[in-house]
């Protein structure tokens, strides 16, 4: 039996954990914190994947590539786009509950840079919890082994090829392959959207074995981070339901660096507003979303309201301060399309993967279709290419 050990969590890494024993492997998922304290959990405005039949995985597609700067992979675009949709009725199946119409149909969100609503949420906007919740919950009912507070502190190498992890405190884990799942490294900043975990772990570990690493310099900033107490991220979807950005003498600014305004890709909103904030001497531009009043506003995005009203503010009456904020890493471990790196027995899933699918910066919300579309391959894969001896220690 094919021994494998996942570092990491979230989406990416449970999907790849799940996928793995679904194929018979003996599956240990390492991760540093609680199972459920991952980037994944904070994932606000939802996933986005083609499930109307006005939409088409064509139009995804080009979306992806125009908020990528064109510098995507278009191999990995295909892929991800076109295996969205199974991947949404997987996760339908364990047990993760998205928001519907009174027809029952799925809620969609229209996000920036996106030709139309095709944003899938739950919760209102607690779309990754509630993700994170259905997929822990499947990985205990598989009896899948997990370690928790287990910080990775190496790879194991043997002849060139990845044997294992060595964890913070001299513990070895023996395994026949490795699933980096560490997220991102947003913690390198001193504003940032990512919990405390964030520290690029992964990557750094596969750095070490020699693996590739690629497009690390592409560091997305989300347009719209509370500029008051610790950084909390304000979704996209609430810009996507009318909110706009405006500067100290109220002006919308957005049309001055593109047609869309605020709804353009985030690299373009996310500089808009660090101009504005130069020209008003650094204080903060202000999300104006109190047109869409008090009730739809906590209907809509409880999780926001709460910890814009835990900080003081009332923004169903008053704009509310936001600057950009370090969010999302594009760069990372050099994979193919099932998550295998250029060290044998090493696979590398999620935002520590650099798969090319999101080249200079990611679209709204295919962070968690990401997650869910590579960890699967990556679990299939791991499975499949159980072929390997392991080889024996270098003299």
């Amino acid at each position: 039996m094919t021994t494998v050990v996942v570092v990491g969590s979230g989406i990416a890494g449970l999907t790849a954990a799940l996928h793995a024993a679904e194929n018979g492997c003996h599956v240990t998922i390492v991760t540093k914190g609680e199972l459920s304290e991952t980037n994944t959990r904070w994932a606000q405005g939802g996933v986005a994947a083609v499930t109307h039949p006005a939409d088409s995985v064509a139009s995804h597609a080009a979306d992806t590539r125009t908020a990528g700067a064109g510098l995507n992979d278009p191999a990995a675009v295909d892929v991800l786009v076109g295996e969205g949709p199974s991947l949404i009725a997987e996760l339908v199946a364990r047990g993760v509950d998205f928001d519907r119409t009174p027809d029952g149909d799925f809620a969609r969100g229209l996000e920036a840079a996106h030709a139309m609503p095709r944003v899938l949420h739950a919760g209102g906007d607690a779309t990754g919890a509630e993700i994170q919740a259905a997929l822990g919950a499947a990985v205990r009912a598989a009896g899948l082994r997990v370690r928790e507070h287990a910080l990775l502190r190496d790879l194991a190498l043997r002849g060139g090829r990845v044997v294992g992890i060595e964890l913070d405190g001299g513990e070895r884990i023996d395994a026949d392959a490795v699933i980096l799942a560490t997220g991102g490294a947003g913690q390198l900043y001193a504003h940032t959207t990512n919990p405390r975990g964030a520290t690029g772990d992964g990557v750094a570990a596969a750095i070490r074995a020699g693996a590739a690493v690629a497009d690390l310099e592409f560091v997305q900033f989300h347009p719209t981070a509370l500029a008051v107490g610790a950084p909390f991220l304000v979704s996209e979807a609430v810009r996507g339901e009318g909110a706009t950005l405006i500067d100290d003498a109220g002006r919308r600014f957005g049309f001055d660096a593109h047609p869309d305004g605020e709804l353009a890709p985030r690299d373009v909103v996310a500089r808009a507003n660090a101009r504005a904030m130069a020209a008003q001497n650094g204080r903060p531009v202000r999300l104006d979303a109190t047109a869409l009043g008090a009730e739809r506003l906590a209907q809509r995005f409880p999780t926001i309201d709460a910890a814009v009203r835990e900080r003081g503010l009332d923004w169903a009456v008053d704009p509310i301060p936001v600057t950009p904020a370090a969010h999302y890493l594009m760069g990372g471990v050099v994979t193919d399309l099932d998550g295998r790196t250029t060290v044998p027995g090493l696979y590398a899933v999620g935002e520590t993967a650099r798969t090319g699918v999101h080249g200079a910066n990611r679209l709204a919300s295919n962070s968690l279709l990401e997650g869910a579309v590579f960890g699967a391959r990556a679990g299939d894969a791991v499975a499949r290419d159980r072929a390997w001896p392991v080889a024996p220690p270098v003299e």
